[in-house]
């Protein structure tokens, strides 16, 4: 590995920075949109038993936004609970895009990533086969060993550009796609809160209060 560092020249360095930068973004990402840490199960059922057993005051709600993405989302609409739908769906919304905001952090730095390491790839190329014409008009091509080493060592870096392109690619359309049907859940867990809150169902989940 260490040789190929070598080989491919300085600009590994960068491309090697941003396989780095890029794997951590992907564990962090794992980490960070798990389901139960952004949508906990029955979270709508529980604020509900709250509310008919009036325990459901400002400690309480602090508590809700505290403890997840969709808990940020409700506890905004908890608090225009006594007022109307419209301004509770509002409150709700706003809140929503700052937590859509946060689920999508560092994917761009992660997109980014994907399109870079392609172009610092074949710039090392193009840097290395600079430098093999250089050694052509120097030195003529009687040593075709020596032109075919120097191409091989051209191309390492555009090799390593697309092995760190390609899983960061993969994966920033993975998250993307993952913050989408998060997203979509926490919409509809926030208008069945809404709908309970209102008095325009009976009780969460379908289930009898």
């Amino acid at each position: 590995m260490l040789d190929l560092m070598k080989a491919g020249g300085w600009l590994m360095v960068p491309i090697l920075l941003c396989s780095v930068v890029a794997m951590a973004i992907v564990i962090e990402r794992f980490w960070a949109l798990r389901r139960k840490r952004i949508m906990p199960d029955g979270l709508v059922m529980q604020i509900w038993e709250l509310q008919r057993s009036d325990q459901l005051d400002d400690q309480r709600i602090d508590q809700i936004r505290q403890g997840s993405a969709l808990g940020r989302m409700l506890a905004a609409g908890l608090v225009n609970r006594f007022h109307a739908r419209e301004v509770m769906k509002e409150a709700i919304q706003d809140t929503g895009r700052h937590v859509v905001s946060g689920m999508e952090r560092y994917l761009s730095t992660l997109g980014t990533i994907a399109a870079v390491t392609p172009l610092l790839g074949l710039l090392g190329t193009v840097i290395g086969m600079i430098d093999v014409f250089a050694v052509i008009m120097d030195a003529g091509v009687g040593d075709p060993g020596v032109l075919a080493g120097g191409i091989s060592q051209a191309l390492i870096t555009t090799a390593a550009g697309l092995s760190i392109a390609i899983p960061a690619l993969m994966f920033h359309r993975y998250f993307l796609s993952r913050v989408d049907k998060l997203v979509v859940g926490m919409e509809e867990q926030a208008l069945r809160l809404i709908e309970v809150m209102q008095g325009e169902r009976e009780a969460a989940d379908g289930e009898t209060p």
